[in-house]
């Protein structure tokens, strides 16, 4: 007598490999072990599901390429998601974004480096007074923060 291979998924259900599934019913994704929901988030939320692919590689039930070929993911998102995965856990994946460091270049900052630079074409002088990295002060130049005013010869 034939015996029916299992687990058996439902028909709207795509499989990742031979015992993990995924189908998106009503704006939730669901990932299924044969006909057992083993974990859902909404479809909106990209965090739950970088988080979920990780841990399903990072715990062996599924290969990063059965991944990648079920959701269309790039290899290098995947390696950099299973990364964070391994560093910080699941946590990693639902911390706030470091907030970057104050700018250098104030709006004080800026018009004091702007009348030196009116009195001198020296920068790494400029920089030295004023206590800013020469590639910052040439950053600011070339996105015209800053302009730069080429010194006329004098003519006697």
């Amino acid at each position: 007598m034939p015996q029916m291979n299992l687990p058996i998924f439902s028909a709207d259900v795509q499989l990742i490999n031979p015992i993990l599934g995924t189908a998106t019913r009503d704006g939730v994704v669901y990932y299924f072990n044969g006909q057992m929901p083993i974990f859902q988030h909404a479809e909106s939320d990209l965090s739950a599901f970088k988080m979920y692919v990780s841990q399903l590689y990072c715990c062996g039930n599924a290969t990063q390429s059965e991944l990648i070929r079920t959701f269309g993911l790039t290899s290098s998102s995947m390696k950099r998601w299973v990364k964070r995965y391994r560093k910080g856990g699941s946590a990693a994946f639902f911390k706030p974004p470091t907030p970057r460091s104050v700018a250098v270049l104030t709006p004080e900052k800026l018009a004091q480096i702007q009348a030196l630079l009116a009195e001198s074409d020296d920068i790494s002088e400029i920089c030295k007074q004023c206590g800013v990295k020469e590639n910052t002060l040439r950053k600011a130049i070339s996105t015209s923060k800053l302009v730069r005013l080429k010194k006329t010869p004098r003519v006697i």
